[in-house]
């Protein structure tokens, strides 16, 4: 293995538990010291992959989008599968994964410190709506400015759910029937 790639392992470690730990105490009381702890790095040597705290908070939050992205794209990609399953599947990753406590620190912190993550704070949002806007329009016979509106209309069930359940369960479960429903609405004519 090369240094870079062990670098770069050192590097999603550190990413992973610094996220963890900014989610469990929120940005002001995180210290570099409780990330190095938590990632088994030195604090120096967290300062050798990150300069400051900043820069690695919005590094971790980025990353954990990123991430989310990937993984919601893969999910509509998957066009042989109907739509209302890669629907579920989808919401389900980008925000069913973050349900009961986990949820309220995760909306905290985006909210509190959208300062600091910049244009990420509208954009994956953004980029998420159009995956699903993409994966309606090409689904169903509609309008673009239908499934724009079934688009927006998912979203805020979605996080509307996401706020009254305490288990992942009880979110899909729940998205599932307003899926069903809106998707009633239409007829689709591709899977």
């Amino acid at each position: 293995m090369n240094v870079d790639t062990a670098d770069g392992g050192r590097r999603e470690q550190v990413l992973t538990a610094a996220l963890d730990v900014f989610v469990r105490y929120g940005y002001r009381k995180t210290s570099m010291e409780d990330v190095a702890r938590a990632a088994d790095i030195s604090r120096p040597g967290l300062y050798l992959l990150f300069g400051a705290k900043q820069e690695l908070f919005t590094a971790a939050v980025t990353r954990a989008l990123d991430c989310g992205i990937a993984t919601v794209t893969e999910t509509f990609a998957d066009t042989s599968r109907p739509v209302r399953d890669r629907l579920l599947d989808a919401f389900d990753q980008w925000t069913g994964h973050y349900i009961g406590a986990m949820s309220r620190e995760v909306n905290t912190l985006a909210e509190e410190y959208s300062d600091l993550l910049g244009p990420a704070v509208t954009e994956y949002p953004a980029r998420f709506a159009t995956l699903v806007d993409t994966a309606l329009t090409e689904s169903l016979d509609t309008t673009a400015s239908r499934s724009a509106a079934m688009t927006q209309t998912l979203i805020s069930t979605s996080i509307g759910i996401k706020h009254q359940v305490t288990t992942r369960e009880a979110f899909l479960e729940r998205l599932t029937v307003a899926i069903d429903l809106l998707l009633g609405a239409e007829s689709p004519t591709k899977p």
